[in-house]
């Protein structure tokens, strides 16, 4: 009678072999995810200092880096859904929708992005605390002429976060996310009210003098 186990050596071989080349393309990825989220990261901050030709070129870099590792993992399917992709799709995603709210363009498409559903949700989360910063800092330049566009912009965000109420084995935790954006755009929004406040009180207090 022959052993059972006679293959287990050519079975055991098999899984080594699949184990080892989903290891080197995870590597492979993964470092190339981890440039892709310095890039987006780059691109964010030049978004901020007014650089945006940079914050372009940082976004471009990104997605040429985000469809490299997207190439490598094709032939590991479970790895394109693994949290390292979804962490830097999301800081790709944040980067795009942030230009694209500062500079007034409509926003990126899922398609245009390439990103996951999540991913691009997320984005839009986080994208609204860059937006806080952006509204803020265009306050202390003296410029009030788009904040409240800006802070209409946001809560049309948090409105449509709102409704993706899914599990967040499918979301990657979106509920709380959600929650950040709202105490963010409550607070923004108590913030530019005082603001324009002392502004109305101001050109009053000036047109009496």
């Amino acid at each position: 009678m022959p052993r059972t186990t006679a293959n287990l050596d050519e079975i055991a071989e098999k899984i080594r072999n699949d184990f080892a080349a989903k290891d080197a393309a995870r590597e492979k990825a993964l470092r190339m995810c981890r440039e892709a989220i310095r890039h987006s990261a780059n691109a964010i901050r030049a978004v901020h200092r007014g650089e945006f030709e940079n914050t372009r070129e940082a976004l471009g870099t990104a997605s040429s880096l985000l469809q490299n590792a997207s190439a490598v993992l094709a032939d590991h399917g479970q790895l394109l859904y693994s949290g390292f992709m979804h962490d830097s799709q999301k800081e790709y995603a944040e980067g795009c929708i942030t230009l694209a709210l500062a500079v007034g363009e409509g926003l990126p498409s899922l398609e245009e992005l390439g990103v996951g559903s999540a991913a691009y949700l997320h984005g839009l989360a986080e994208a609204v605390g860059e937006m806080r910063r952006y509204l803020l800092d265009t306050i202390r330049r003296g410029d009030l002429s788009r904040c409240e566009s800006i802070l209409a912009e946001m809560d049309e965000i948090y409105t449509v976060l709102v409704t993706m109420d899914f599990p967040d084995a499918l979301t990657y935790g979106l509920r709380r996310a959600t929650d950040v954006t709202r105490g963010i755009l409550e607070k923004t929004r108590g913030d530019l009210t005082v603001i324009i406040k002392q502004k109305e009180l101001e050109e009053k207090l000036n047109r009496q003098v």
